[in-house]
């Protein structure tokens, strides 16, 4: 049986070679004497059966993990949950799903088309949240059709399952005394942010503020050729005690469905 740190262990390894900036990053922050401690990672799906958000999740959940809240993204047509593992020594686990049946009947047909092609075998491993694409790639008329009418299906389309982005616990760390001091540190490095609702999605009042690079733009391999598209992104949390004292765990919606633009082409 896969261990927690195992599949952990394989999820980063494939973001960060789908996302190299999260390594210079990482690298840099050790660099300035810190421990990076990850607050969540967050996956993808579509709402089809055989790999709705119940078929991915199911490799967390038999590691122990819990379900924690429920999320839902009207204006982006998408439904969201996220788990904890009790120990509380592991990331929170994010994963969304596309509602494919809200979209129209050609864009429907293709996504249908693509969940067919995943082997049964692939969804029932233990390693189906870094499976990558198990469909025969598209073209890039497809993906543009795709594109006009969600931008998370065609990341989805032409990146497969994988975790679209890991997040630094701002928590954690002893150099910057809030999350708008580590986005200026992050800038004056080279990196650049998701500015879609404000460089800073969240505020105390909510619990929880965070930020997030653009994706890393990567060379992709499409049926009728090689295209600059987006890939991964690296996020930044960081979270507000309630009233309990307790620090908040959850999400919240409206961030979130910003934190989702990352990896959007029409704003790289």
């Amino acid at each position: 049986m896969t261990s927690i740190d195992q599949l952990f262990g394989e999820l980063w390894a494939d973001y960060s070679t789908r996302n190299p900036i999260a390594n210079q990053i990482h690298h840099l922050l050790e660099s300035k004497g810190e421990t990076v401690v990850n607050d969540h990672v967050a996956l993808r799906t579509f709402n089809v059966h055989p790999v709705g958000i119940e078929a991915l999740a199911k490799p967390f959940v038999r590691l122990g993990y819990t379900e924690k809240g429920q999320y839902q993204f009207p204006e982006k047509k998408l439904f969201a949950r996220h788990w904890e593992h009790p120990s509380g020594l592991y990331p929170r686990v994010f994963i969304s799903e596309l509602l494919v049946e809200e979209f129209s009947q050609d864009f429907q047909k293709i996504i249908e088309l693509l969940v067919k092609q995943v082997p049964a075998e692939t969804v029932k491993s233990p390693g189906f949240p870094v499976a990558g694409i198990p469909w025969t790639i598209i073209d890039f008329e497809t993906y543009e059709f795709l594109r006009q009418e969600s931008e998370y299906a065609a990341w989805m389309a032409v990146n497969g399952f994988r975790a679209n982005h890991f997040t630094v616990s701002v928590n954690h760390l002893n150099s910057f005394p809030s999350l708008d001091s580590l986005n200026r540190f992050l800038k004056e490095s080279g990196f650049r942010l998701n500015s879609q609702g404000g460089e800073i999605k969240g505020t105390p009042a909510e619990f929880l503020e965070q930020s997030s690079t653009l994706a890393n733009m990567i060379r992709i391999e499409l049926a009728d050729g090689t295209y600059d598209l987006p890939g991964c992104y690296y996020e930044f949390a960081l979270r507000h005690p309630m009233a309990t004292g307790e620090l908040y765990s959850g999400f919240i919606a409206s961030s979130a469905d910003k934190i989702f633009e990352s990896t959007d082409r029409k704003i790289q």
